[in-house]
C-alpha cells in the first residue's frame, strides 16, 4: 500500500527549495561571486599530449611577463612535499618528472590579473619528449604494458608490477552448479563510456593565508573532509584549517575530493598571498571524469523466468590515479545482481590503471556501469524465454523482509510495486500507438555504509530558529527538507527557520555528501536536535510556570497556566536577561571490519525506469515520447524535490545512454573537451512526457521513514533504452552511447 504524510504540517509538502529564487535570478554568490582583497589569479600550465618525460622547464619568459608575481613548476618542489587522495596519497600537486595524462599541469603562474596569468602560463618554456601511454582495459592489461604507476606509490599491493589497482570478488552459491543446471544460458560482452559530470558551475579554488593558518574556499561536496586533507597536506592542526563551501552548483560526484585545493593552498603558504584558481570548461573535462568500463557476462535461467546465476567479470578503467576508485568499484561490483533473488552469484570486478584523466565519484557511484549489462541480460532473457520482461521481473523480486544477499539487510521495500507502478504509468499493456516502441529495466544501489552527521539547532528568543549543518546542498534540497524537519518537530512557520551550512569554522561535523544520505543520515542528527530543542523547552516551561508540563503537538506545551507555543515560553522565559535553548543531535554507522564493504546499506535505493520512444529509421535518432521513472523513497520528506531528482537523475542518464562519451585520439588526447564537440543532452532531447513518481510506504531509516533519493534515476535508463531499441530494429547495441550512427549500422544489419 502507497501511503502518503498526510499527518504532517510541513513534511512531505512540495515546498519550494530554499534559495531557489536567487539561483533563477542569478543572484546567489557561488565560490567564483567571492571577493577576497590583495589576490592574486592563477593558471595552469599543461602539455599537449597524454604522456610525456619532463625534462626542463624554464620559467624567466613567464617571470618577465608584466603582472607576473611568482611561477611554481613540479621540478620546484621539495621532496618533502606530499602527495594527496582520498584513498591512497598517489596524486602529485604539480606533475614532477612525467605527465601521467592529458591535461596533468606541470606548472602554475601567479599574477595580478587573469590576463597577466594566462600570458605568463604561455610563456612558460617546457623541454618534453613524449612516451607512448595507456589509453584502454586491453592495453593496460597487455603483458608488455608499462606501468602507470611507480610501484613504490603502492608498496602493500599485490598488483603493485601490474596495471591493475586492485581486483574485489564478490559473491554467494556455486556458479557452475547453477549454470549446469540452468535452461537458458546467455553470455555477451558490453561497454560503459567515459563522461564528464558537467557541473554548470566552473571549479573555483581559492587559498588565503591567515594570522591563525589557511583559509580555503571551495564548492567541494566534503568540507569537513576537504579541511582534514588540508591540515594533513600542510602539517597543521585541523583547527587552523578553515573551508568555507558555499552550494555548489552541482556537483553529481565530479566535486566530492579535492583536486587543486591543496596545489592552491601549497603556494599561497610558499609566496605568502591569497590565490585564486578557476578552471575553464575545456580544463574541468581534464579534472574530473566518470570511470569507463568494459564487461563481460553470464546469466542463466530456468525455463520459468527464474534467474539461476549472474557471472560478472567489469573492468572499470579509472585513469592515472586512485582517487576515490577503490571504494566506487566495490560498491559498483557488490550490489550488481541488482534487487532479485538469486541463488548463484560471482562478480570480478577490477580497477585498471591508464593514462587517462583520474576518475572520480559520479551519481550512481559504480552501479550505472554494471546495471547495464545486467538489466540488458535478463530483457534478453525475457526474449528467449517469451516471457514479458515486467512477468520475468515479478517471479525474481526480492520481498519485503527477504534475505536476498547473504550478510546483508533483507529487503527493505515492496520492489514489486515499485516495478508494477513503473509499468501501469508507461502503458506497458496496453497496445502501441504505430511506430512507438517500450522498454523496461530497473536497478539497484546501495545506501551509505557509514556515516557520521552531527548537527545543533538554536531556538532564539523570538521562536525563530537556526539549523547548523555541515552537509552541502549541491541541488539536492538539503536545505528545505532541513528546514521542513525543524519546522515540523518545533512548531515553527518555515521562514522563522534558516539553515546555516558551507564553513567548517561555523557548523559541526559531516562525513560527506553523497551516497544520497542526505536525507536519513543529517536529517536524522536534524531531528533528534530538533526534539533534543523540544524536551529542553519543555523543562523550561515546567521550571518557569511551576508545574508539570507536556507536548501536546509540535511546538505547544500544556501545563496548568494553559497552552503554550514555545514562541511564547522562549518570550516569556527569556524577556529580560535574554537566552537561546540549544539543542544537539548526531546518526552514525560504524565501520564493520569484517564486511565486504566494510559497512552494511543503510537503505537500498531501487528504480524502475520505463520508456516510449519513436525512431528515425533513415537518420538512427531516437525521440523520446513519454520517460517514467519510478522511486521507492520510504517517505518523502519534499514531494516536489524527490520527482525533480528522479527527472534530473533521468535527464542526465540520457547523455550517456545517446550522446555523452569522450573521444580521444591515439595520442591520449581528449578531442573534445568542452561543450562545443562535447554534447550533453538539452530541452532538445528532453522527453516529450516526463513522469517522475515514487513509493512511499514510511518502511527507511531516516526520518519519518525516508530513504534517500536522488540517484535511482540515473541507474535503469540504458537498458531500458536498449530493450525499446530492440524491439524496434530487432537488434540489441550494447556499447553505450546509443548514437544515431551505432543504431544506424544496426538498422543496415
Amino acid at each position: 500500500m502507497t501511503n502518503s504524510a498526510t499527518n504532517y504540517k510541513t513534511v512531505g509538502r512540495p515546498l519550494n527549495r530554499v534559495g531557489g529564487t536567487e539561483r533563477v535570478a542569478g543572484s546567489y554568490r557561488y565560490v567564483g561571486d567571492l571577493k577576497i582583497p590583495n589576490v592574486l589569479h592563477t593558471k595552469l600550465v599543461h602539455l599537449d599530449c597524454g604522456r610525456a618525460k619532463i625534462n626542463a622547464i624554464d620559467l624567466e619568459r613567464a617571470l618577465q611577463v608584466p603582472g607576473v608575481r611568482a611561477v611554481l613548476s613540479g621540478k620546484d618542489l621539495p621532496s618533502s612535499v606530499k602527495r594527496f587522495g582520498p584513498s591512497n596519497k598517489d596524486r602529485p600537486i604539480l606533475a614532477i618528472d612525467e605527465t601521467a595524462f592529458h591535461g596533468e599541469p606541470v606548472a602554475i603562474v601567479a599574477a595580478d590579473t587573469v590576463w597577466a596569468a594566462r600570458q605568463g602560463a604561455a610563456a612558460v618554456e617546457v623541454d618534453y619528449e613524449e612516451l607512448p601511454g595507456i589509453y584502454t582495459v586491453k592495453d593496460a592489461l597487455a603483458s608488455n604494458a608499462h606501468l602507470v604507476q611507480d610501484p613504490a606509490l603502492r608498496p602493500h599491493s599485490p598488483f603493485r608490477e601490474t596495471n591493475i589497482l586492485n581486483e574485489w570478488k564478490f559473491g554467494w552459491g556455486d556458479v557452475e552448479a547453477g549454470a549446469s543446471g540452468a535452461d537458458v544460458v546467455i553470455e555477451n560482452g558490453y561497454t560503459f563510456p567515459m563522461v564528464q559530470q558537467f557541473a554548470i558551475e566552473p571549479f573555483t579554488y581559492m587559498a588565503e593565508p591567515t594570522r591563525d593558518g589557511i583559509t580555503v574556499y571551495s564548492a567541494i561536496q566534503h568540507p569537513n573532509y576537504l579541511q582534514r586533507v588540508i591540515a594533513e597536506f600542510l602539517e597543521m592542526p585541523i583547527s587552523r584549517v578553515r573551508v568555507i563551501a558555499p552550494d555548489p552548483g552541482g556537483g553529481f560526484g565530479g566535486k566530492q575530493h579535492a583536486k587543486y585545493e591543496p596545489l592552491l593552498a601549497y603556494f599561497a603558504t610558499r609566496i605568502g598571498r591569497p590565490l585564486r584558481l578557476e578552471l575553464t570548461l575545456e580544463e574541468s573535462f581534464q579534472a574530473v571524469r566518470r570511470t569507463s568500463a568494459e564487461a563481460h557476462i553470464r546469466t542463466g535461467f530456468s525455463r520459468d523466468g527464474r534467474i539461476v546465476f549472474q557471472d560478472l567479470e567489469i573492468n572499470y578503467l579509472i585513469g592515472a590515479y586512485e582517487d576515490i576508485a577503490g571504494r566506487l568499484i566495490a560498491k559498483g561490483g557488490y550490489a550488481a545482481a541488482g534487487p532479485y533473488r538469486v541463488p548463484h552469484v560471482r562478480i570480478l570486478a577490477r580497477g585498471v590503471f591508464s593514462n587517462t584523466v583520474p576518475s572520480t565519484a559520479m551519481r550512481g557511484f559504480g552501479i550505472p556501469q554494471s546495471n547495464w549489462p545486467v538489466e540488458c541480460q535478463i530483457n534478453e532473457g525475457a526474449r528467449r524465454l517469451d516471457i514479458d520482461p515486467v512477468q520475468l521481473r515479478m517471479r525474481n523480486l526480492a520481498e519485503f523482509g527477504e534475505t536476498f544477499m547473504p550478510d546483508d539487510p533483507p529487503a527493505d521495500g515492496r520492489w514489486v510495486e515499485t516495478l508494477q507502478k513503473g509499468a501501469d504509468a508507461i502503458g506497458w499493456d496496453a497496445p502501441r500507438p504505430p511506430g512507438r516502441y517500450r522498454g523496461l529495466a530497473m536497478g539497484l544501489k546501495f545506501g551509505p555504509t557509514t556515516g557520521a552527521s552531527y548537527s545543533i539547532v538554536r531556538l532564539h528568543p523570538d521562536g525563530s530558529a537556526t539549523v547548523h549543518a555541515g552537509t552541502s546542498d549541491m541541488g539536492q534540497g538539503a536545505r528545505t527538507v532541513y528546514t521542513q524537519i525543524a519546522a515540523e518537530e518545533l512548531g515553527l512557520p518555515v521562514e522563522n527557520i534558516l539553515v546555516a551550512m558551507g564553513d567548517t569554522q561555523s557548523v559541526p561535523f559531516d562525513l560527506q555528501t553523497s551516497a544520497s544520505r542526505s536525507s536519513v543520515f543529517m536529517g536524522n542528527a536534524v531531528l533528534r536536535a530538533s526534539r533534543d530543542v523540544a524536551r529542553q523547552v519543555r523543562e523550561i516551561a515546567e521550571e518557569y510556570y511551576g508545574c508539570e508540563a507536556r507536548i501536546v503537538e509540535p511546538g505547544v506545551i500544556e501545563c496548568a497556566v494553559g497552552r503554550k507555543t514555545f514562541t511564547e515560553v522562549m518570550a516569556e522565559r527569556f524577556s529580560k536577561v535574554k537566552g537561546e535553548v540549544i539543542g544537539t543531535g548526531s546518526a552514525r554507522a560504524e565501520y564493520v571490519e569484517d564486511h565486504p564493504l566494510n559497512g552494511r546499506p543503510a537503505f537500498y535505493e531501487v528504480t524502475c525506469t520505463a520508456v516510449e520512444i519513436g525512431l528515425d529509421r533513415e537518420t538512427g535518432m531516437i525521440v523520446f515520447h513519454k520517460l517514467v521513472t519510478v522511486a521507492d523513497v520510504g517517505r518523502a520528506l519534499n514531494s516536489q524535490h524527490v520527482a525533480m531528482q528522479d527527472d534530473g537523475g533521468a535527464i542526465q542518464a540520457l547523455g550517456h545512454t545517446l550522446m555523452e562519451h569522450y573521444v580521444m585520439d591515439d595520442r591520449g588526447r581528449v578531442l573534445n573537451l568542452g561543450s562545443l564537440d562535447y554534447r550533453i543532452p538539452t530541452t532538445m532531447d528532453t522527453p516529450e512526457e516526463l513522469i517522475s513518481l515514487h513509493v512511499e510506504n514510511g518502511d527507511g531509516p531516516g526520518p519519518y521513514g525516508a530513504k534517500g533519493a536522488a540517484e535511482g534515476g540515473i541507474l535503469a535508463l540504458p537498458p531500458a533504452v536498449a530493450a525499446a531499441l530492440y524491439d524496434a530494429v530487432g537488434r540489441v547495441v550494447r556499447d553505450l552511447p546509443l548514437t544515431p550512427q551505432r543504431i544506424w549500422e544496426a538498422l543496415q544489419d
